[in-house]
């Protein structure tokens, strides 16, 4: 699973919500120790060719060379000079990735990425949302974290507790998810992207009926109105890495790439690319023949391996809460002692950002060395281990082979 929006551990208690989110976008850049972050939208997570090579020139002129994809199939930008808003911005806008100075933060839409349809090609949706948010001044009520997700009915993108959530049916029908709700409303295929904002806004109407301040529709379950219509199982699996029935699909490693590897990326495409919530690009109509170079470009071109379901936070030097360099100490672990199974993630410090949903290994940083958990585990699966850096690999592989 890729991680949950804005997600807190079980016994974390209510969120406050009394400050505006603080979610960086592509205007609003969030300062780290390392620079200044970006963050560019991309509803459904797709990028043409020019799109992906202007955001790899942006990151080689203005930052650190590197491009990181997102748990929501977003772009970020690191290591900017804090003063490169405008020049940042006119790149964007020159090649379409910034239709809205004022709805950039809530573009935040997962589609399933294919290849392939299911019931609906979700593209359309995507694009037709896109365009519906940008045009409606009431969304800018909308949180930065405030997810839309369109699912083409395989149930892939489902499975991400969005605050909307349509799911493609058969013969042009829909069912309409709010929050978490255990069963969906029916909607016509064709009207599915407005009863999604309808969704929306009813839920910012709600709020400020009650003078009550909220990210999520979870957060509020009072106000959710049950749907009639039961959900269907979700399969919740990210497309399998390499070639596959219409494409090519490769890995990022912690989700990040120099310019050179992205470029590589976009010389492989066929006109289009598609970012995943499990940091992966999916390439429609690319030959397998063109595997062999990205696997040599560093992207990751099999599952079944030991880096299937590894996450890991930026950690040092990106982050100053951080109490490690994560990203390397977790490397070094999954080549030492490889095992699959459980999702791990690596965190710095107690926030755990990105961390996945469901069950999952908690790799916790400590000053010391690792404290190692089975998160989310059924009662007796959870004891904490502290560990030296040393020791902390087989500890995580350990704790990997937990049976679910």
């Amino acid at each position: 699973m890729p991680p949950t929006p804005d997600a807190t551990l079980p016994g974390a208690g209510a969120p406050d919500r009394g400050r505006a989110d603080a979610c960086p976008g592509a205007l609003r850049l969030h300062t780290a120790d390392d620079g200044a972050l970006a963050r560019v939208r991309l509803p459904g997570g797709l990028l043409t060719e020019p799109q992906a090579l202007a955001l790899a020139e942006a990151a080689v002129a203005l930052g650190d060379g590197g491009l990181e994809v997102t748990s929501r199939g977003n772009v970020q930008l690191r290591g900017l000079a804090a003063g490169c808003g405008a020049e940042l911005g006119a790149r964007l806008r020159a090649v379409g990735l910034l239709p809205s100075d004022t709805h950039e933060r809530v573009r935040n839409i997962v589609a399933s990425p294919g290849p392939g349809t299911g019931h609906a090609d979700v593209r359309a949706w995507a694009r037709e949302l896109d365009a519906k948010l940008c045009t409606s001044p009431w969304a800018t009520g909308l949180s930065g974290k405030f997810l839309f997700v369109l699912d083409d009915g395989r149930g892939d993108v489902a499975a991400l507790n969005a605050d909307v959530t349509l799911i493609a049916g058969p013969a042009g029908t829909a069912l309409l998810r709010l929050g978490n709700a255990p069963t969906a409303r029916p909607v016509p295929a064709d009207r599915a992207v407005d009863a999604a904002l309808a969704a929306a806004r009813e839920f910012l109407d709600a709020l400020r009926a009650a003078g009550r301040t909220a990210w999520h529709l979870r957060e509020v379950p009072e106000l959710l109105e049950p749907g009639a219509a039961e959900l269907p199982a979700f399969a919740a699996a990210p497309p399998a890495l390499g070639a596959l029935p219409g494409g090519l699909a490769v890995g990022l490693r912690f989700g990040r790439c120099g310019a050179a590897a992205w470029r590589a990326l976009v010389d492989a495409a066929e006109g289009e690319l598609r970012l995943t919530p499990w940091r992966a690009v999916v390439l429609p109509g690319a030959p397998a023949e063109r595997l062999a170079g990205l696997g040599a470009a560093g992207f990751r071109t099999a599952t079944g391996t030991a880096w299937d379901g590894a996450s890991a936070c930026t950690g040092l030097p990106g982050c100053a809460k951080s109490l490690a360099d994560v990203r390397a100490d977790a490397a070094r672990a999954l080549a030492a002692a490889p095992a699959a199974g459980l999702p791990v993630h690596w965190s710095g410090c107690e926030r755990r950002c990105g961390h996945p949903a469901g069950e999952w290994v908690d790799a916790l940083a400590t000053g010391q060395g690792y404290r190692v958990t089975v998160a989310g585990a059924p009662q007796g699966r959870g004891t904490a281990v502290d560990v030296t850096n040393e020791e902390m690999a087989e500890a995580v592989a350990e704790a990997r082979r937990t049976t679910k």
